[in-house]
């Protein structure tokens, strides 16, 4: 074998050698820092997770450096989320400060508009969370509490307080915004959206946050925010 092979078998088992110990090291690290499902992982948990996933492709980018050195960032890195971990356990506020609280975007049934702008969390988010657990009814929802981990948490409201109907409920407004397609699907259109809102109050489009059509029946959620 000559020199030139002999010194491309050794890169090869070097990069063998350091898939290896890194897969070895970040499951050591990750059996650490604790169980969690990739869904449930708190801001802390998924900063971590990333750095450690680039530092352990920077290993393998100069295979010239020691590798003893490029592994002790990631030790550092699940050190410093152990640390901060068990801090969050003894102080409330500062895992407040570190992992922010859940928010209630639903209250008794009413949308609350500062908590979603505050999060940067949309209509459209609210409404697929809300499909995701098979409601497609906004009235069926007593509370909605967006947790820390970006989970929308769902509390119903009673069999006596919901609609009897099955029916399938159509937005017609959402965020302030006509859905024109909607209002075709129900035989409907723009002038008789407008009358509509007037027979329920001579209320704006604009400020609106959810308007549904169900059964012939109007729920209307206005965004104090914009009157």
């Amino acid at each position: 074998m000559d020199e030139g092979s002999g010194i491309e078998v050794d890169i090869y088992l070097g990069i063998i050698f350091r898939t290896t110990v890194i897969y070895l090291v970040i499951w050591f690290l990750f059996r650490m820092m604790g169980k969690r499902e990739v869904g449930e992982l708190s801001v802390l948990d998924l900063v971590v997770s990333i750095m450690i996933g680039d530092i352990a492709v920077l290993s393998f980018e100069d295979l010239e450096k020691p590798f003893i050195r490029q592994t002790i960032p990631m030790f550092v890195l699940a050190i410093l989320q152990i640390t901060l971990a068990f801090a969050s356990l003894k102080s409330v506020r500062f895992r407040y400060f570190m992992d922010g609280q859940p928010l209630i975007i639903i209250n008794q049934g009413k949308i609350d508009e500062k908590a979603m702008r505050r999060q940067r969390y949309n209509f459209d988010d609210l409404l697929t969370q809300l499909r995701e657990q098979g409601i497609i009814d906004i009235n069926e929802v007593q509370f909605a509490i967006l947790e820390t981990t970006g989970k929308l948490s769902v509390i119903k409201k009673s069999e006596e307080e919901r609609s009897e109907s099955e029916s399938i409920p159509y937005p017609l407004i959402v965020d302030g915004e006509v859905q024109e397609e909607n209002l075709n699907k129900i035989g409907k259109n723009h002038f008789w959206l407008l009358h509509q809102l007037k027979k329920h109050g001579d209320t704006k489009v604009k400020e609106i946050s959810i308007c549904g059509y169900i059964d012939g029946q109007f729920y209307i959620d206005t965004n104090e925010t914009k009157k």
